[in-house]
């Protein structure tokens, strides 16, 4: 079985924790792992030993590969989406892939942002599941609802679920809360985990018959694709041709015996704040909290720090979401609308749409702590081997002081060594470079100061990561 991660979403109802550049499946949520490494280690404990396949943005494809790096998982690849067409395009394309590969393989299909607390439980029905696609069937899995949730699809069974399966009767879109509550009374509903199975020969064929459009585009893609180390770039002008469809609707919806797997092993999708504190341990008060909280006559409230101590007091429902350049205070059973709010952030040229603060890079992270007129001071972190790019700015220069490590640098023909609280000034024009060859993070601090300080003023002359832009 060849494990697939889909790690395209943005996770805009999580804001501002989860934004564009650095979506929710990279966050530790629910746990001190974040969602894509949880994802991939619940898959290899699940027993298949097959490393996993990754499909995700290009802007995140250093953040996937770091990631799973920090868990032990070297992705067999990691699949750039050049643009995002939906899951039945990238899950066309991987099919694809996997056939390049591996030839007629078993794929098992999870997103790198959902909760599942019982690993023995799962393996039951992902064996279950993998047992049904060796026999040609086209798989997806179905939670047993607990509540009438109006954010999800639901699957319709007929009868008693045989073995822990049954054959979809139909495929429901996210109901009303009448309607979701008539499904629960009826029983034979279930919650749609958007997780499958099934082999890439069923899965291809059944593209050629219900989305052969889909297909043909996804075909030429991978068929030019370009290899760049642990990357596979689709090719965009054949991709982007492909419909923006989901794999139910393009798929699954219109095969005639499509099977659903019972899964009951703890199951969440972390899509909203609302859902986290669902999710989430809570106080006697009905409280959940992460960072430096404290609560008095509160109840019903979700608090998640990053940078100061909250205090609540004489409040309910409330969600409330600290990080060191955006505070969101917001009822909690409201917050579906956050990407509404986001969109117009983003109409308004608002950076904190879709960027941190901290801005994370493959060789380490900068923080831009301060900054003004003609200058701009940030705290830079080199992860350890690391270097970044020999690069040159045409528009500003850099001085650059050690406060914890020790530093290579590179400025024109000289190559020397920084120790802490030791400083280095880099002219505007001047070629140069930082590395960090010891086995514990660099840390500096970087004052910037010219007529622009864009991070497009790079020009990169060498890069380790193969880059040619600011990203």
């Amino acid at each position: 079985m060849i494990p697939i991660i889909l790690s395209g979403g943005s996770g805009t109802r999580l804001w501002p924790l989860s934004r564009s550049l650095r979506p929710k499946q990279f966050h530790a949520l629910a746990g001190h792992r974040t969602l894509i490494q949880q994802t991939a280690l619940r898959l290899r404990e699940a027993g298949y030993a097959s490393p996993p396949l990754v499909l995700c943005n290009e802007a995140h494809r250093f953040m996937v590969a770091g990631q799973l790096d920090e868990v032990g998982i070297s992705p067999a690849s990691i699949i750039l989406e050049p643009v995002a067409r939906g899951t039945a395009p990238a899950i066309a394309a991987v099919a694809r892939v996997v056939e390049e590969q591996h030839g007629d393989a078993v794929m098992a299909i999870f997103p790198a942002d959902q909760v599942i607390a019982d690993q023995d439980a799962f393996k039951v029905a992902l064996d279950r599941a993998v047992a049904l696609a060796q026999d040609g069937h086209l798989v997806t899995f179905g939670i047993k609802p607990s509540s009438a949730h109006t954010g999800y699809g639901y699957l319709h069974v007929n009868g008693d679920l045989e073995n822990g399966s049954a054959e979809v009767s139909e495929f429901v879109e996210k109901p009303d809360v009448d309607t979701a509550k008539s499904y629960l009374q009826q029983g034979g509903y279930f919650w749609n985990g958007g997780m499958f199975v099934f082999r890439s020969s069923a899965l291809i064929t059944a593209f050629a018959e219900h989305a052969p459009e889909t297909l043909t585009a996804c075909t030429g893609a991978v068929n030019v694709a370009q290899p760049d180390g642990p990357f596979l770039r689709l090719h965009k002008p054949d991709f982007e041709s492909a419909p923006n469809d989901s794999i139910d609707y393009a798929i699954m919806e219109k095969v005639p015996s499509a099977m659903m797997v019972s899964l009951d092993a703890g199951w969440g999708d972390i899509g909203s704040w609302n859902a986290l504190w669902e999710s989430l341990d809570r106080d006697e008060c009905g409280n959940a909290s992460q960072g430096d909280v404290v609560f008095r006559d509160t109840d019903s409230s979700l608090v998640i720090s990053e940078r100061a101590l909250v205090a609540m007091m004489g409040v309910s429902n409330l969600a409330i979401v600290d990080t060191p350049d955006v505070l969101l205070v917001a009822n909690r059973s409201e917050t579906e609308g956050l990407k509404q709010l986001v969109a117009e952030l983003s109409a308004q040229g608002r950076s904190e749409a879709h960027q941190h603060r901290r801005v994370y890079r493959p060789w380490g992270s900068f923080d831009s702590i301060d900054q003004g007129a003609r200058f701009q001071v940030k705290r830079i972190v080199v992860d350890p081997g690391k270097k970044l790019s020999l690069q040159r700015h045409q528009h500003r220069a850099e001085h650059w002081v050690v406060v914890h490590g020790r530093a290579q640098v590179t400025v024109g023909d000289d190559v020397f060594i920084l120790e802490e609280n030791q400083s280095a000034y880099i002219p505007r024009g001047a070629v140069h470079r930082l590395e960090n060859s010891e086995d514990s993070p660099l840390e500096i601090i970087e004052v910037q100061s010219g007529d622009y300080l864009g991070e497009d003023d790079i020009e990169r002359l060498e890069d380790d990561f193969n880059r040619t832009s600011e990203g």
